[in-house]
């Protein structure tokens, strides 16, 4: 007999999180285990409160379906069953965890893909002073990928700050909706300056239409703009490439036919997450090997991930221990 148990938990960062949202100390997840015939699957879903979730809604959506997952509804089953968002990414990713483990076929050999063993992620900086933001990223200067967020306020100077001590790693600013359109268009001759290779939802979602017909010199790429497939229609035109997180596309399912998708209609891929445990990561880490940008660094600000999870390293992960998600 199946049976669906979630629980809320948290995982306290090791270093505040800072965004033009707001400062995040802790990482507050909803974890769901699938138990079945002796196999356990596991997934997990990073409540967002910009997206109106919170643990105590997601526990509620889940505890919703648990009649359903319970009598055997399957992942295509629970697409129905659910709205996007974090708590169907947790049964979504618990779902697939299951059906590896009671196969004894990997969700990698399942896709038929071939990620590497080692897997480059943007390394993040968060808003600080230029001087604190500078020291950041000469720790961070060797590593392929870097992540800076920003607001409206010192652009220039922490940009400029965190690009003269890191002078090889690519550069993503992610303004986190807090530009306006004159804001994108008066700052673009210094991201170009600065070798910028993406900037990440620079406008509000009600507020991006200015967008349209832009053609940027450095590519768009749309966050909390991009949800699942049903987003793809209003984004073309203004957007270049469109950031995938499973917890707002509420799973690995989705997110694979988001992926097919928006490459086929010609938009680039990101891959990106909240900040989380590797149990979040480890299903994204199929989609990631096809992105143009991968951006999965939430466990490495944690004080502690879960056993098992993935290791950074200089700017890479490297794959979590085998039977940790989505194994044999």
């Amino acid at each position: 007999m199946r049976q669906l148990t979630a629980a809320a938990e948290a995982f306290p960062l090791a270093r505040p999180f800072r965004i033009s949202r707001g400062v995040k100390t802790l990482a507050e997840v909803v974890t769901v285990t699938i138990a079945e015939d002796g196999f356990v699957g596991r997934g997990e879903g990073v409540p967002y409160p910009r997206y109106g979730e919170s643990v105590g809604s997601a526990l509620a959506a889940i505890a919703a379906v648990q009649s359903a997952i319970n009598a055997g509804a399957d992942r295509v089953e629970l697409q129905a069953l659910m709205p996007a968002g974090a708590a169907r990414n947790a049964v979504d990713c618990a779902l697939w965890d299951l059906e590896a483990k009671r196969s004894g076929c990997s969700v990698a050999a399942m896709l038929g893909t071939a990620a590497g063993p080692n897997m480059p992620t943007a390394m993040t900086i968060g808003i600080d002073t230029p001087t604190a933001m500078a020291a950041a990223a000469r720790d961070l200067r060797a590593v392929p990928l870097l992540k800076v967020k920003v607001n409206r306020d010192d652009v220039e100077a922490r940009l400029r700050a965190v690009r003269d001590v890191a002078t090889g790693p690519r550069l993503i600013v992610d303004p986190n909706e807090s530009w306006t359109i004159a804001d994108v268009e008066r700052l673009m001759p210094l991201l170009v300056d600065l070798r910028v290779d993406l900037l990440e939802q620079p406008c509000p979602v009600d507020d991006d239409d200015g967008l349209v017909g832009l053609s940027p010199p450095v590519p768009v790429a749309a966050d909390e703009a991009m949800h699942t497939r049903g987003d793809l229609d209003r984004l073309q035109g203004r957007y270049q490439v469109v950031n995938l997180k499973l917890d707002k596309t509420g799973g690995l399912t989705e997110a694979l036919a988001l992926a097919d998708a928006a490459q086929a209609r010609g938009f680039g891929l990101m891959m990106g997450c909240m900040i989380s445990t590797s149990l979040s990561i480890a299903p994204a880490w199929h989609i990631a090997a096809r992105s143009a940008f991968t951006d999965l660094d939430g466990p490495l600000w944690l004080a502690r991930d879960r056993d098992g999870g993935f290791v950074g390293d200089g700017g890479t992960l490297r794959p979590v221990e085998p039977g940790f998600w989505g194994g044999v």
